[in-house]
């Protein structure tokens, strides 16, 4: 049991590498882009010094969370769907008073690349939000600055996210990258079928119109709850709003919700940033409920 909880430990402190599951016909997978670290009480502002004293496993050995950034591949017979698209070929570094440290992205296509996809496979990116650690590559022209990255790809986004996308500039999503995205996108209502056994659920909260994606395949589903969530952490304190949610108390809610969802009978969750252990379920015991990985 103790080496168990130490290697649970270990995945928390480091972001996460390729992984999959297979859900009936479809597969998933995460393709890891890059990563940021977040620094744990100004990123959770509710958070206290004695809150991580009590929970140090989900710190690294600087005293960050760190969280994986990247895209899932939802993948059924030859057609293939991402969704969110990492951050992109690029670096920012730490910045005195920022909520998170240091950011890279630029491994997603090659990546896709490992699991023998072609940028050209993907026909849509389904966004959860337009936070530029989610566009990436779907701003980003392919290597070489021929044509874009994600070359076929339509941009799928919640209705609500579109017309209010105004309100994301204060969050680093400028003009010029909407307007670069405009040509591709098209808006889709919540319930709606995006892909097959992909279906969209508006849940705003983290911005206007964040999405969440329910996949169904086989006698199991799995929820892509975007950011809605930041850390496993969260499971056991839904009421932990980060520094960048654009409606704390909405954003609380709906995790508490997913919380109850998540404990559903096969029921699997997908955290993009929850360091090592993005598949997860919940589940209940004395200490309340908690993350427990999926790795098949």
């Amino acid at each position: 049991m103790t080496s168990l909880r130490s290697a649970h430990h270990e995945r928390l402190r480091r972001p996460s590498r390729l992984r999959s599951l297979r859900l009936g016909d479809t597969t998933v997978t995460y393709v890891p882009d890059g990563a940021v670290q977040l620094t744990p009480r100004g990123w959770l502002p509710d958070t206290t010094d004695e809150t991580w004293e009590r929970h140090c496993p989900y710190l690294d050995d600087t005293g960050h969370l760190v969280a994986g950034i990247g895209g899932l591949l939802v993948e059924r017979g030859d057609r293939a769907l991402l969704i969110d698209a990492g951050f992109g070929p690029q670096s920012l570094p730490a910045e005195p008073g920022n909520a998170h440290g240091a950011i890279h992205g630029g491994a997603l296509l090659d990546n896709l690349a490992a699991i023998g996809r072609a940028a050209g496979d993907v026909e849509a990116v389904a966004f959860t939000h337009l936070h530029i650690d989610h566009l990436g590559w779907a701003l980003h022209p392919a290597p070489g600055g021929v044509g874009r990255a994600l070359p076929r790809a339509g941009y799928l986004v919640a209705e609500p996210e579109w017309n209010r996308r105004h309100l994301l500039e204060a969050h680093g999503t400028s003009e010029d990258m909407l307007n670069a995205l405009a040509p591709y996108v098209r808006t889709v209502a919540d319930g709606q079928e995006v892909f097959p056994g992909v279906q969209v659920r508006f849940v705003p909260g983290h911005t206007p119109g964040h999405a969440a994606y329910v996949i169904t395949g086989g006698q199991r589903r799995l929820i892509a709850f975007g950011d809605a969530m930041h850390s496993p952490i969260q499971i056991a304190h839904p009421e932990w709003s980060a520094a960048s949610d654009h409606d704390p108390a909405q954003a609380a809610e709906f995790r508490r919700d997913l919380v109850t969802e998540l404990a559903r009978p096969h029921t699997i969750g997908f955290g993009i940033h929850f360091a090592d252990v993005v598949f997860g379920r919940v589940r209940h015991g004395a200490d309340g409920p908690s993350w427990q990985p999926v790795d098949a």
